[in-house]
């Protein structure tokens, strides 16, 4: 017999709620992007180095990775809507006013204050994950949503490479700052949590609860240190913030040189380099959606979260690794490089199924500080690699030395979540 409760359920947890989350991940990654995009124009226009560049991509992440930790604990503290609103809306800010700087000082600040607000959109959505859905629905919700930092700039990149040569550089940031602002007011407007949702039936909310979703119905968590000693005694908390470290920087390079290296390095034109651009990018929104799929399916097969967390992305982070491949390659075979980063990008795109980890062990009290931990260390990633690459691009003229250690880290990341992470199981604080 079929179950009437059950088949009356609403949808909400699908849309609007993972709709929202989904694009607001996407201007996310938007925004980050487009000093990538607009890179080639504007270092001519202010006169930038290679290093004073690395320094400027690098800069996002020194504010965005110191800010994990406390954004988490605003999280935890304010709750998801009030943090998503205010984090979109300036965020979106300062990249808008990325399109009046003059000189290096104000788009290092600028930068900044992008990564300050940025900080907690991604422990938000894994507590969105963690509250809206049951365990057996989280991949799939992590792929759906995640997919936006990638499909985002896969089809967007030739749209906005055009809007950079039309409007200038100044123009294209202006374009995504205003975009985000509006869409932190909608935010506000739309998005409860489930027990705040009008919209949402108890079919609905039990189905999520039965599940191991719901929200955390006890005290304001007051932050204090030992959390953060805690959480760290853990090696589930430990193994996925290294791992994610290697994985992150395959994205990292992708989302700041990548630009750069094709038409630089691989002499292309601008338009074709945007053209180029969104191959790897559609391999990596592929390589979210696999492992999302994959993973939900090895779970509802085998019950073994372990197996069915940990196999897409230590495959992934494998496959990652294979961008050292591109050192080899002619200078006369661009779609062979293409290629290879794009199966490399494939593979990164896995490893986003990191954030299902977390939202599988974190304790329900502490989901924002879990989560901030975690972005932490994966972004400490988005400080480094920028450098490396900076400097030693700068030193010999050559990304031979940067993708060899791109690849090398992801091994590592490979290492970390297939044997540090150990068990994969709800971590449970006492007060």
């Amino acid at each position: 017999m079929v179950d009437e409760t059950t088949a009356r359920r609403t949808h909400q947890r699908w849309f609007p709620v993972l709709a929202l989350v989904a694009v607001a991940t996407m201007i996310n990654y938007l925004d980050r992007t487009v000093l990538g995009i607009a890179a080639p124009y504007l270092t001519k226009e202010l006169g930038l180095t290679a290093a004073a560049l690395g320094i400027v991509f690098s800069a996002f992440s020194w504010s965005y990775a110191l800010l994990q930790i406390p954004g988490g604990i605003f999280l935890d503290r304010f709750g998801t809507r009030v943090t998503y609103s205010l984090s979109l809306t300036l965020w979106s800010g300062f990249t808008a006013l990325m399109g009046v700087v003059t000189g290096l000082p104000g788009l290092i600040l600028t930068r900044i204050g992008v990564g300050v607000f940025e900080a907690p959109c991604f422990p938000a959505n894994s507590r969105i994950l963690a509250t809206w859905f049951p365990q057996n629905e989280r991949a799939r919700a992590n792929s759906i949503y995640s997919v936006g930092q990638y499909a985002g700039i896969a089809f967007l990149s030739v749209p906005l490479f055009w809007v950079t040569q039309q409007f200038g550089w100044r123009g294209l940031f202006f374009m995504a700052g205003g975009f985000g602002v509006a869409l932190g007011a909608l935010f506000w407007w739309r998005y409860r949590e489930p027990s705040q949702d009008r919209t949402i039936n108890a079919a609905e909310l039990a189905y999520i609860e039965a599940g191991g979703g719901g929200e955390y119905t006890g005290a304001r968590v007051s932050f204090s240190w030992r959390h953060i000693g805690w959480l760290l005694r853990h090696r589930q908390i430990v193994g996925a913030s290294i791992g994610q470290f290697g994985g992150n920087s395959t994205q990292v390079f992708f989302v700041t040189w990548f630009p750069t290296y094709l038409v630089n390095v691989r002499g292309m034109t601008f338009i074709n380099a945007g053209l180029m651009t969104m191959l790897p990018y559609i391999g990596a929104s592929i390589g979210v959606l696999v492992a999302g799929q994959l993973s939900d399916r090895l779970l509802k097969r085998t019950g073994s979260a372990n197996l069915a967390r940990k196999l897409p992305i230590v495959g992934g982070m494998l496959l990652a690794s294979t961008i050292i491949a591109a050192n080899f390659v002619p200078d006369d075979s661009n779609l062979l490089v293409v290629a290879i980063m794009s199966v490399a990008f494939f593979g990164q795109g896995m490893t986003n199924l990191g954030w299902t980890v977390i939202s599988d062990v974190a304790p329900k009290k502490l989901i924002g500080l879990t989560a901030g931990i975690f972005n932490f260390s994966a972004n400490l990633a988005g400080i480094v690699t920028p450098l490396v690459i900076g400097y030693a691009y700068q030193a010999t003229g050559s990304f031979f030395g940067p993708l060899i250690y791109i690849g090398v880290v992801a091994l590592v990341g490979a290492f970390s979540y297939s044997v540090i992470l150990g068990d994969i199981h709800r971590l449970d604080m006492e007060d």
